[in-house]
């Protein structure tokens, strides 16, 4: 007998990739940076890709992104992390969507699946390392996109604030290391020390 469909199908997932930063610690930008054969941005798209059904670039206004990728822009004024989530969310036909900025080169799909597992039946699952909310390696439901828009008109632009009035699963870092024991994947490089770590522990050196 054929197996009994999934009474539960998975929802539709999307992915956010913010690189509408200002890369000041870095000194240059960070999305065209190289990372082996490809930049920065396409080694972070190419792992967050096998876990979502579409991925987005959210980029600043008139910023000159690198690769071929399906591209929004921040609302003039309102440049930050929550107004790329919100252009991301307008744009995607999802009900979930995985935020990562495009300077996690060690992210990788297992940890991105992972965050989708933890994030069901709740509105963001979100890693809390000590006491910092790993907000731009988090998972978003839809039904946030209101109140993000609110907070953007407001100019209450930190993510945290989204999570104040959301219903949120905290993931314990301890429930991400079967699939990334070090962690690796929460790390960015955004100074060149960073960065020239990031390529060793690849192997790219």
């Amino acid at each position: 007998m054929p197996p009994a469909p999934d009474p539960s199908p998975r929802p539709r997932r999307g992915a956010i990739v913010l690189c509408g930063g200002q890369s000041r610690r870095m000194g240059r930008d960070k999305a065209s940076l190289p990372f082996g054969d490809e930049t920065l941005l396409e080694r972070v798209a190419r792992r967050v890709l096998p876990a979502v059904d579409e991925l987005i670039v959210a980029a600043r206004p008139d910023q000159d992104v690198p690769g071929d990728f399906d591209v929004v822009h921040d609302p003039p004024g309102h440049e930050s992390p929550l107004a790329g989530l919100v252009a991301g969310l307008r744009a995607l036909d999802v009900e979930q969507v995985f935020v990562t900025a495009c300077d996690a080169p060690l992210l990788g799909t297992p940890l991105v699946e992972r965050l989708f597992e933890l994030a069901r039946n709740v509105e963001i699952a979100v890693p809390r390392v000590g006491k910092h909310h790993m907000v731009l390696t988090a998972v978003y439901s839809r039904s946030v996109l209101p109140r993000a828009e609110a907070l953007l008109e407001a100019s209450r632009l930190r993510p945290f604030y989204l999570l104040e009035q959301s219903e949120v699963r905290i993931v314990d870092p301890d429930e991400l290391r079967e699939v990334d024991p070090d962690l690796d994947g929460l790390r960015d490089c955004d100074t060149p020390e960073a960065y020239a770590w990031a390529l060793e522990r690849a192997g790219l050196s």
